[in-house]
């Protein structure tokens, strides 16, 4: 039984090695001289006023989340969508129970006040 594993490892161990290969030769051919001028912040070749480091509100995070949740949702609604025909009433079940849980989290987000603005 564990012969049956061998070529899957051997597949393993090449992936780790092509995955590797190019950051290790990067490390060894890479300059390492940096000077100020590749130092210095670069935005829209002008020099930065003030300081470049900022504060963002956690809140900007969370609606980032959440609209990546939603966006997962309608990847996973168009080839629902396409097959439904096929698929029959219990396709529509899971499709009404996949919804509803999202549903249940908004609900929970809003019931927090996370995706308050300000």
């Amino acid at each position: 039984m564990l012969a049956l594993y061998g070529p899957v490892a051997i597949f393993a161990v090449m992936a780790a090695g092509f995955a590797l290969a190019p950051m290790l030769i990067s490390a060894i051919l890479r300059p390492k001289h940096p000077d100020p001028i590749k130092l210095s912040t670069y935005e829209c070749g002008m020099e930065t006023i003030g300081t470049s480091w900022i504060q963002y509100y956690v809140s900007f995070y969370v609606y980032a989340l959440v609209f990546v949740v939603f966006d997962v949702e309608t990847v996973f609604l168009y080839p629902w969508a396409v097959a439904y025909g096929k698929l029959g009433l219990f396709a529509l079940g899971e499709m009404v129970i996949f919804i509803g849980i999202l549903v249940v989290g908004l609900l929970y987000a809003l019931k927090k006040q996370a995706l308050r603005w300000w």
